[in-house]
């Protein structure tokens, strides 16, 4: 982004002269090696350009770039405590004390931080562990491909350094990583695949459908709605700024301007990080800003007095000391280098420059080179935070503007990550964008802007306006705004992308599906078979007919099996009399099946959809998290490490494990609220009280501390309590006749579902009888029995296994009722 031909050429949209970028940090005649060249591609077409460079240059003049990961101080105390049999408690412990600064060793931590001494002079487990790791320490643990690297020759590339195959077998790669390729003077390239190139041009996609001139080049670079999602922390989707912590830097910052985006960027990260308080406080005017030299004001006005950015450092020693700008490039690298023989000699020539050019006394001199020094090894490219910070601009423009749209990118471009669906599934929640579920009649591959069922007139977001970057006249009244986001039938779990993209080619051909049955009958079985099409009822693509779930799940088989009779029929030329009629919709047909319970139907939306659609777990206890009592499960990302929380949600998940030293046990437990799921892990002593009630859709509440480890946000708890529907109700609340509620009822017609896995022994049936048998009522039961083939057996229990339900029942059965 420093070169102005790279802007010209349209290489790059950031315009170095209004950015103030520095062209000899890109290159300049001092400069011995040739210029990193960093260019971000819309990582689904990344390939395409690996191509076109390979068909431009030649197949055997261009490789991708190995990488080695390296044993780092906090990875090889956690790699060798883990070999050593420490618990991972200790391990985590003894990691967490060695400070979040870029490329630390071993022995710089324990130099600096007191508590880490303490633990290696009075612990001999954490002295041992440490000597080990400091054997270890610096080796290569892994090999990997560069995200981005990429070198290019004159001519064979093996001419020059020996290649090899990726671990997949696929793509040439060197076996020099990026340092030895630039000793030996290659050219290197950066094409790095970038997930919010793809998301923005997906959302383009979307607008230009009803605005077909709109571009991102006429955008206002001062839109207030955009700014205010940084302000709100509203973070979900925008381009470097979706960690927890960035999310609550943001906020306080008080962002007004790109440039204060582009700060942001180049202080969140290990080193400078100790520096965002102070900035904000400057910014802010609760601190003086004070400068060293006048001449350091021109250059540091605009980050409030703190050196930040490269830049900002070599321009000081220009205009300090005379420096060329090229010189000044030679002494930032010299001190990010940290090379104190090298070090020693640019002092004196720093000093000397300082008392010829500007009569600048040498103690000053001193003190400012001691600053450049210490700003030099963790300053930030404002090259890269000018285009990181436009960027991360603009996915807020379009967030703030454009939500639907917006979102329906970010979701489409997650079709095989149901986590992240779920993630922004609440996000757009949150926003008031509804999500409507699949449909095969109106669904495409991926998400799509749709207006909903509900819609009752136009949506504009809060603080969005008409302007040029839409084409629009700043007068002119809204138009209805599309409001709701369609599921994508791709992004259904065990469906495909391949088979959707047929069934709607079908579909587009020949019209709607009228029924399962033509549906069955017009897709090609080999492509949509039956795990597919169960998926998709599971997943409520077909509730457009109008019947029950468990109905459709029910006469899959037979459905099947009449489209391939039709289907060879057809194939051996056989035709009905009525052939060329047009198809009437297939009568609905009367099936036998057990209605699926709430919590099943929820269960397999979760599971193939990432999120809930027609309800939710926690629906029973909303009030309590309007109550402010229980924080939510993304806000814990705003939180310090070891900070102490109080959270509820439904069991996603439970892991039963035991310690390695002791054979202790001990869970992990993954929760989730309607904003998110946190990993929580209970140690021996909580786990070992409430074991027998955690259970997958068991509500409960969580105290406990945040576990911080880079951008990650996991929990361990100090205590687990177990909350039932009727305790969920608030005590103040009083029915029509004044008297307090009662806790919500079990409809008593409603069936209970036993699940029994293969190989069920005479002791188990025996036990469940026996619990059945002490809570008599008029709910059937239903036994589901799994063969050793995988087959399912359907067993209804009878008149005499009818039962009530109770949540001391319900608890006791909770392993059968899956």
């Amino acid at each position: 982004a420093g070169s102005l031909i790279a802007y010209v050429l349209e290489i790059t949209d950031i315009d170095p002269l209004k950015f103030g970028l520095l062209f000899e940090r890109f290159l300049n005649p001092e400069r011995i090696s040739p210029p990193d060249i960093d260019v971000d591609f819309c990582e689904a077409r990344r390939g395409e350009v690996l191509e076109y460079v390979r068909q431009k240059y030649g197949e055997r003049r261009v490789s991708q770039i190995i990488t080695f990961g390296k044993l780092k101080a906090k990875s090889v105390v956690r790699d060798v405590g883990r070999v050593m049999g420490l618990s991972y408690s200790d391990c985590d412990r003894i990691a967490k004390m060695i400070p979040n600064e870029l490329n630390i060793t071993l022995a710089q931590a324990a130099e600096k931080t007191p508590d880490l001494k303490r633990a290696l002079e009075t612990e001999p487990a954490t002295r041992q562990l440490w000597e080990y790791a400091g054997l270890l320490e610096g080796l290569s643990r892994n090999a990997g491909v560069h995200a981005a690297g990429v070198v290019i020759g004159d001519r064979d590339l093996s001419e020059y350094v020996p290649l090899c195959r990726d671990s997949k077998g696929n793509d040439i790669v060197s076996q020099y990583a990026m340092g030895p390729l630039n000793d030996l003077g290659m050219l290197k390239m950066d094409f790095l695949g970038l997930k919010t190139l793809t998301v923005m041009e997906d959302t383009l996609t979307l607008i230009r459908q009803r605005e077909p001139e709109f571009s991102l080049q006429n955008i206002p670079m001062d839109n207030a709605a955009a700014f205010g999602l940084f302000n709100r922390g509203e973070t979900i989707g925008l381009f470097q700024m979706e960690s927890g912590g960035m999310t609550s830097v943001s906020k306080q910052l008080d962002v007004q301007k790109l440039d204060d985006i582009m700060a942001l960027i180049a202080l969140y990260r290990p080193g400078p990080m100790d520096l965002i308080g102070d900035y904000i406080q400057r910014k802010k005017g609760l601190k003086k800003i004070k400068y060293e030299h006048p001449l350091l004001e021109e250059i540091c006005s605009e980050t409030y007095g703190v050196m930040i950015y490269q830049e900002q450092v070599m321009a000081a020693a220009n205009r300090l000391a005379g420096y060329s700008l090229g010189q000044s490039d030679l002494l930032r690298r010299a001190m990010g280098k940290k090379d104190k023989e090298k070090m020693a000699k640019e002092r004196a020539s720093f000093i000397a420059g300082c008392e010829r050019t500007n009569k600048i006394p040498e103690k000053k001199a001193n003190k400012i080179f001691d600053l450049l020094e210490k700003f030099a090894g963790y300053g930030f490219n404002k090259s890269h935070s000018a285009a990181y910070g436009v960027i991360s601009y603009q996915t807020a423009y379009l967030k703030a503007n454009y939500p639907v749209e917006f979102m329906a990118g970010l979701l489409s471009n997650e079709i095989n990550n149901t986590d992240k669906i779920s993630v922004f599934v609440g996000e757009c929640k949150r926003m008031g964008i509804p999500i409507l579920p699949p449909d095969m009649n109106r669904s495409s591959l991926k998400f799509t802007p749709e207006v909903s069922p509900t819609w009752e007139g136009p949506l504009r977001p809060e603080g969005a306006t008409p302007d040029a970057g839409r084409g629009e006249d700043r007068g002119a009244k809204a138009a209805p705004t599309l409001n709701a986001i369609r599921y994508g039938l791709a992004a259904i779990k065990n469906v495909g992308e391949g088979a959707m993209t047929s069934a709607i080619a079908e579909r587009e051909r020949g019209g709607d599906f009228a029924s399962l049955e033509d549906f069955c009958s017009r897709v090609d079985s080999r492509i949509a078979n039956r795990k597919i099409i169960e998926s998709l009822v599971k997943a409520g693509a077909f509730d457009f007919l109008g019947r029950d779930r468990a109905e459709l799940f029910a006469c899959i088989e037979e459905t099947l099996a009449a489209a391939a009779s039709s289907h060879r029929d057809r194939a051996s030329g056989q035709v009905s009399l009525f052939g060329d009629l047009p198809t009437a919709p297939v009568a609905r047909r009367s099936h036998e099946f057990v209605a699926w319970t709430e919590r099943e139907k929820l269960s397999y939306e979760k599971e193939l959809l990432g999120f809930y659609v027609t309800g939710h777990p926690l629906d029973p206890y909303a009030h309590l998290f309007a109550s402010g009592k229980y924080q939510t499960i993304t806000s814990l990302g705003e939180l310090d490490d070891r900070a102490a929380f109080t959270i509820a949600g439904a069991i996603a998940q439970v892991d039963r494990k035991f310690t390695k030293k002791e054979g202790k046990p001990f869970g992990v437990v993954f929760v989730e609220d309607l904003t998110g799921t946190l990993e929580v892990v209970l140690w021996n002593e909580t786990y070992v009280p409430v074991a027998s009630l955690l259970e997958p859709g068991k509500v409960i509440a969580i105290r406990g501390t945040v576990d911080k480890r880079e951008d990650s946000v996991r929990a361990t708890a100090q205590k687990v309590k177990l909350l039932q529907p009727e305790a969920a109700e608030p005590p103040d609340e009083v029915n029509g006749n004044g008297h307090a509620r009662e806790a919500p009822r079990v409809r008593e017609d409603r069936p209970i579902t036993l699940r029994f896995a293969a190989g069920i022994g005479a002791e188990e049936l025996r036990t469940v009888r026996e619990i059945l048998a002490s809570s008599p009522g008029a709910q059937p039961v239903t036994l589901m029995l799994t063969r050793e083939n995988g087959s399912t057996v359907r067993i209804e229990a009878g008149d005499p296994c009818r039962v009530e339900l109770t949540p001391a029942i319900e608890r006791q059965l909770a392993p059968w009722l899956r």
